[in-house]
């Protein structure tokens, strides 16, 4: 007589599951909250591209706002000369560049004097030195506003130094980030980071989507028919949601020209 196996059929039988841990949550009512009210003061260019970062016309601190765009449009010059006004404007200002060295920012500074008065860490300086220690002692004493060029760039300095996946260190880089955020430095500054992040070249968004969620705005620079473009697909704190045109043809500045709404053809 063969053997035959018994099929046993209703409910599965009970998984173990593993110890529920217990902790502590806390529900707020916004009522209850302090802030300081330098939160809602924003940094001002004083140029036409303030409208677009806010409804309050300006880049507001604590935030962050990623910038993705198509090759050669200009990401790092339009995100420059933003800092540079800012910096102009009594802000202090740090840039981050995953992606130059010294002999490469040459060229910016010449078409663009305003660049050389900005702090700049060269990542590229520290390759042999732990990245995680290169950012926090340079962002420890505390900054308005930063622009990293770019998160994939520094994500990857962390790969190589750490091991893991992009996702699991541009997740450590984010922790890090909002610790500046909420103030967490010498100064108690609400830092705000400006972020460029690559796109493939069908346009599709380089890495974790928790990138995306964690941001207050996504802005874009594109290229149409008429030129040269910034919209935000994404705002948090409002702001103008057309398309802001601009041109790279003076000295020391971008020319932030008109606005059109983003349905027009």
């Amino acid at each position: 007589m063969s053997n035959s196996n018994t099929i046993k059929r209703g409910r599965p039988s009970k998984i173990n599951s593993p110890q529920t841990v217990s902790i502590n949550v806390k529900t707020v009512k916004m009522n209850d909250l302090n802030f300081d009210k330098k939160l809602f003061k924003p940094m001002k260019t004083r140029t036409k591209v303030d409208a677009f970062f806010s409804s309050d016309n300006g880049i507001m601190p604590g935030t962050n706002v990623v910038i993705t765009g198509d090759p050669g449009v200009g990401k790092t010059t339009v995100l420059l000369d933003i800092l540079g006004d800012l910096n102009k404007n009594k802000k202090k200002c740090l840039f981050i560049s995953g992606e130059m060295n010294a002999i490469d920012m040459v060229g910016y500074v010449k078409r663009f004097p305003k660049f050389g008065k900005l702090d700049i860490l060269f990542m590229g300086d520290y390759t042999e030195v732990n990245p995680d220690v290169v950012l926090r002692t340079a962002l420890k004493e505390g900054y308005d506003c930063v622009l990293i060029d770019s998160l994939a760039e520094i994500s990857d300095s962390y790969v190589d130094y750490f091991g893991g996946t992009g996702k699991s260190n541009t997740n450590r880089i984010l922790q890090l980030l909002d610790e500046h955020n909420l103030g967490n430095n010498e100064s108690k500054t609400n830092t705000t980071f400006l972020i460029i992040q690559q796109v493939t070249k069908g346009g599709t968004f380089v890495g974790s989507n928790k990138i995306k969620h964690m941001t207050t705005a996504m802005g874009h620079l594109k290229f149409d028919d008429q030129g040269r473009y910034l919209h935000f697909s994404k705002n948090r704190r409002g702001g103008n949601g057309n398309k802001l045109y601009f041109n790279l043809n003076s000295r020391n500045k971008v020319n932030w020209l008109f606005d059109e709404p983003m349905n027009m053809i």
